[in-house]
């Protein structure tokens, strides 16, 4: 008779957490709430139509790719919901709805479920849609055409409420005031229309310990520094705050670039990363067309977590760290 017990064991003490991932998610979505009400008081039946499509085509996705993967669904985490508003947040009103749609497709089928599922996801899941389908419409222009006459027509967009405040600086065609960028602005994305709204549910994910502080405020600052450096001599503006509140900067440093399974785990880490993106940023803005950068900046410095991670690792429960031949505290 076999009398060997199987114990799982593990080192004092013993915590038990209620947080979950579903509760997690639950918050990154009501922390959305500010800015996708402000996008769809500004854009009304488009900024609607792009959400309504990008939450139905994430469910719809994680279904299949569970279904093909023969495994359990997982709606109930509410992280589809999470990267479908966040793909729907990265678009303009104008966007045509299949394209949004493609989005989500490739964000939560090939970059999230074919990589393993939640938690084993190399890059951000809603920018790697974003920008799939930026370096894939040449090759679906043909599949755009068809979908043509079925393009949302809820009354005329003006091409300029669609510039971001950076292309409009770029073609020197003048900027929107500070008040408006940081309360309400009719350019960029829905993501884009208050810096104020993602500020106050930034500070909300920091404020429930989802997130912390070091990877917003490492990219806020090195945009800054970027700016007083180089921006007057590029673009023509001095003030680091017209590069902070445009462009998707607070939208990626708080909602994307936090993302815990493609983001450092350690404080030094989140550092390194969040300057990191932010000078990526910077680049992209200042030196090359100022499109996506944010996003860019973001996937690149994902394929780094594993580096950062083992370079800024903790120290082992009990360990000493070596300096030569000797070992401190000793």
């Amino acid at each position: 008779m076999n009398t060997l017990l199987r114990l799982t064991v593990t080192p004092s003490p013993h915590l038990h957490s209620k947080e979950s991932v579903s509760n997690a998610m639950r918050d990154v979505l009501i922390a959305l709430i500010p800015v996708t009400l402000v996008s769809v008081y500004i854009y009304r039946s488009y900024a609607l139509l792009l959400i309504a499509v990008c939450l139905g085509m994430a469910v719809l996705t994680e279904l299949l790719f569970r279904k093909i993967r023969r495994a359990r669904a997982t709606l109930s985490d509410g992280s589809a919901m999470v990267t479908g508003l966040l793909v729907a947040l990265c678009f303009s009103p104008g966007t045509a709805w299949w394209t949004a749609a493609l989005a989500v497709f490739i964000g939560i089928g090939l970059a999230k479920e074919l990589m393993g599922g939640l938690g084993w996801n190399r890059y951000n899941p809603a920018l790697f849609g974003r920008l799939s389908v930026i370096l894939l419409i040449p090759i679906f222009h043909q599949v755009t055409y068809v979908f043509s006459p079925l393009k949302q027509n809820f009354g005329n967009v003006d091409i300029l409420t669609q510039a971001t405040p950076l292309a409009l600086m770029a073609q020197g065609t003048g900027y929107p005031s500070l008040v408006q960028m940081s309360l309400a602005y009719q350019g960029g994305s829905l993501g884009e229309t208050s810096a104020l709204a993602l500020l106050v549910g930034g500070l909300y994910l920091i404020y429930k310990k989802h997130i912390t502080w070091h990877i917003p405020l490492s990219v806020i600052a090195a945009v800054a520094v970027m700016a007083l450096l180089f921006g007057t001599n590029v673009l023509g503006v001095s003030s680091p705050l017209y590069h902070i509140l445009g462009g998707g900067v607070l939208l990626g440093a708080f909602f994307m670039a936090t993302d815990w399974v493609t983001s450092p785990i350690t404080p030094v880490g989140k550092i390194i990363f969040g300057v990191t993106i932010g000078i990526l940023l910077m680049v992209f803005r200042l030196f090359l067309p100022p499109t996506e950068g944010m996003a860019f900046s973001i996937l690149i410095m994902n394929a780094f977590v594993p580096v950062i991670d083992r370079y800024t690792k903790r120290l082992k429960f009990g360990e000493l760290k070596k300096t030569g031949d000797t070992l401190l505290g000793t």
